[in-house]
């Protein structure tokens, strides 16, 4: 074993440069957030030219404004108005959420608690360790207390991370708006900034808030790191629990208001996307804030959070956590570090380096933003491997300690970071319409909506095979290399770009309600075809972050599985005997029941919705002339109790699956149920989103009219284009609550398995243990 010296970063250095690292990312995001706020939403004529009536920004914003015939004050004070009413009610929905869910935090934590310490009968007396016979460890009472103060900080933080996402993009989607008078560009970076807000806000806030809690547990645990860092896998299982309702909550919201707005809006009342005579409107457009960004933050905060701890976990039972390496232990955390400094630098490259001038240049502006950010950060890592780690150390492998070297490691993140760039960009090419599939999903539409459906759902089927070789060599390659610590290491190394990803992810949702915004305010086309362009980007960039969120979640949940097993002193996992079988069958049909319960819920909640624009449409007088105002306070009531009370059933299910699981069958058939709903969760949730975005990007392709080939199909209200419209309302509950939220089931299941090992391998399998 090699001794703690040989890492080239004294633990000094360490201790100092997570949490700068940390505040440089928070600082970052504050800057960004203060460009943004530059941008006024007043009746101030001087301030609404940009402060500059003279030069050539404030002329060429009184040109648009003279031909448009509007009023420059009348267009600001609109936008400030809607979004207010956006911003309102959004806030308003999540209050109520946190309030049900913290209820469940307090509940679950109690469950915990309880669970975790009648492991040894609630003794309060140190124990021998487990992995080391002559030295004490603290009781498993110690455990259960602490397991639960980390889920709850865990919880809050993805609670705050969500909120904070979610001020931001109510705060920019006007702003974005108004910006787009002075031309494409200046509307890309309002609404990227906005975005990076998000991204670095949370990817620094995940980091500093782990790293203290590791810092302040140490203080009690000492010497005992085995103990201190099961603790804290409880902060993985806060932040996905509370991810779990906010992107089921959200996305039941936001696709109730959608489908209910399109289905009577476009379809039958043949009026525009985003027209303020329709009142699901303004719920549609706070539906893209709650599901789309704080359950977005929510979820990659999660998956960030549980590779940590899964990597922290495999780790402490290995030559780091035994000779106490503090430098190479922390390694997960530094990989973290280094990616909030590679992604700030490339953010720069996206507002600041290079100008944005014509449309066709948003989309590659943001797909540079994920190469630029995966060649900087394979740099980052190298360095970080060389300083951080011993050139050789053992690593745990299923009761055998395994002899590694630093620069396998590198290998490991380098293997996953890159198979998320490859996910990334397959993802993009099944759901833009620049590329074949979605022009062959559009053109189907010619013969009517069933062959739209068919093909659509070819094409998310087709789109699974790439990323899913992706992961699987991303697992065969660190498995070999570095066993079970190289497989949390490379979900690691997919999320450590997580900064950027979720800048361009939160991107897609401003941009979409900048140009529902310039509907409802009445501005002129020219505008309205500016965020249309960005708001396109955005659904394939949105796509791709969906792909990351997938594909990260594969592998957090295959290396909590592993820890999962070394905990509960699993040597093999033997697929033949019945105990595992049954657990793979019964893993495997969870996805299914999980996304019929989403989609049902959707479905239901969209029926009231029509209902009650129908309702409006039939009994405002002047409302279809556009002389009466919309009752949108109704529709938004109508989203917000329809989530709240479908959420509860799906998420009771991904809650309870593993502990009814393990108390009455045992950890092994506990195992074969992560493993089932692993391999089925991730290839459904794949085709779902992929089939749902290449849908909405199809009809889009024929509103657009770009192409001579999209203009023989168009234009909107033609049969083809009605067609599309029914095969994006189909999509939209696939791509936004059932196939996102699926992959917060693989990996929620995954860590509640982990915190509760202890309490299965001692008093599980009570079925077994009667017959």
């Amino acid at each position: 074993m090699s001794s703690s010296s040989a890492t080239l970063l004294p633990d000094l250095g360490t201790e100092i440069l997570i949490p700068v690292c940390s505040v440089v990312g928070i600082l970052f995001s504050l800057v960004q957030w203060a460009l943004v706020s530059k941008v006024k939403l007043s009746h101030d004529t001087s301030a609404n030219a940009g402060g500059d009536k003279s030069g050539k920004n404030g002329y060429t914003d009184y040109l648009i404004d003279e031909e448009e015939n509007v009023n420059d004050h009348n267009v600001v004070a609109k936008c400030a108005e809607i979004q207010n009413a956006i911003s309102e009610g959004a806030t308003s929905f999540l209050f109520t959420e946190y309030q049900y869910v913290g209820v469940f935090m307090a509940a679950f934590a109690v469950l915990i608690f309880l669970f975790l310490g009648s492991v040894e009968g609630f003794s309060t007396k140190s124990q021998p360790c487990s992995y080391d016979e002559t030295r004490t460890c603290k009781p498993a009472l110690a455990t259960a207390v602490f397991s639960t103060i980390s889920f709850l900080l865990g919880g809050f933080t993805s609670v705050v991370s969500g909120f904070l996402g979610m001020k931001i993009a109510t705060y920019a989607n006007a702003r974005t708006t108004l910006e787009a008078r002075k031309g494409v560009g200046k509307a890309f970076i309002t609404a990227f900034r906005s975005g990076a807000v998000m991204g670095f806000l949370l990817a620094a806030n995940g980091l500093l808030v782990l790293y203290i809690a590791i810092n302040l547990f140490k203080l009690y645990y000492g010497e005992d790191w085995g103990g201190l860092f099961e603790a804290i896998t409880g902060y993985g299982l806060g932040g996905s629990s509370m991810a779990l309702f906010g992107r089921v909550g959200g996305g039941i919201y936001t696709k109730a208001a959608d489908v209910g707005a399109d289905l009577v809006g476009k379809v039958e009342r043949n009026i525009p996307e985003d027209d303020p005579r329709n009142p699901a409107v303004i719920a549609d457009n706070v539906g893209d804030n709650v599901g789309d960004i704080a359950g977005m933050g929510s979820d990659l905060f999660g998956s960030y959070a549980e590779s940590s701890c899964a990597a922290l976990v495999v780790a402490s039972i290995s030559s780091f956590g035994i000779n106490h390496e503090f430098t190479a232990m922390m390694y997960p955390l530094i990989v973290s570090s280094m990616g909030i400094i590679v992604c700030l630098i490339t953010t720069l490259f996206a507002t600041d380096f290079f100008e944005i001038k014509a449309v066709k240049e948003i989309e590659p502006a943001l797909k540079r933003q994920l190469i630029i950010s995966t060649v900087l950060m394979t740099i980052g890592i190298a360095i970080v491997s060389w300083i951080a780690l011993p050139s050789s150390f053992t690593i745990f492998n299923f009761g055998i300690q395994k002899e590694v070297k630093n620069w396998h490691l590198f290998l490991c993140v380098g293997v996953g970071l890159w198979a998320g760039l490859i996910i990334g960009f397959v993802t993009e090419y099944f759901t833009s319409n620049a590329y074949s599939p979605v022009q062959d999903v559009a053109d189907s539409c010619r013969t009517g909506a069933a062959t739209n459906v068919i093909f659509g759902l070819a094409l998310g089927y087709k789109s699974v095979i790439i990323p899913i070789f992706a992961i699987a060599v991303s697992i065969f390659v660190s498995f070999s290399l570095a066993a079970m610590y190289g497989i949390a290491v490379a979900a690691l190394g997919m999320l450590s770009t997580i900064a950027t990803g979720l800048a361009i992810d939160a991107y897609g949702p401003i941009s979409d309600n900048a140009g529902g915004i310039a509907e409802m305010a009445g501005m002129s086309h020219r505008i309205r075809e500016r965020t249309d362009a960005l708001d396109a980007a955005g659904n394939t960039t949105a796509a791709i972050g969906k792909g990351f969120a997938i594909g990260s979640a594969a592998l957090v949940s295959l290396a909590l599985f592993g820890a999962f097993v070394s905990r509960a002193n699993i040597t093999t996992v033997d697929v033949l005997t019945p105990k595992v079988f049954i657990g793979l069958l019964v893993g495997a049909m969870l996805p299914y029941w999980f996304s019929a319960m989403t989609m049902k819920s959707v479905g239901s909640a969209a029926l009231k919705m029509v209902e009650e624009v129908r309702r409006q449409f039939n009994t405002i007088p002047g409302l279809m002339e556009g002389t009466a105002k919309p009752d949108y306070a109704t529709c938004v009531k109508i989203s917000t109790d329809a989530s709240i009370k479908e959420m509860i059933p799906p998420g009771a299910l991904v809650m309870l699956t593993p502990l009814i699981v393990g108390i009455f069958f045992g950890v092994e058939t506990v195992s074969g149920v992560l493993a089932g709903s692993l391999v089925s969760g991730v290839q459904i949730a794949i085709s779902a989103s992929n089939t749902g975005g290449a849908w909405d990007n199809a009809k889009k392709y024929i509103e657009a009219g770009a192409s001579e080939h999209a203009r023989s199909l168009g234009p909107k209200g033609s049969d083809p284009h009605k067609a599309a419209v029914i095969g994006d309302t189909i999509g939209d509950p696939l791509k936004d609550t059932s196939g996102p939220s699926l992959n917060i089931l693989i990996k929620l299941m995954a860590v509640e398995s982990l915190v509760f090992a202890p309490f299965f391998a001692t008093h599980g399998g009570l079925l077994f243990k009667i017959f």
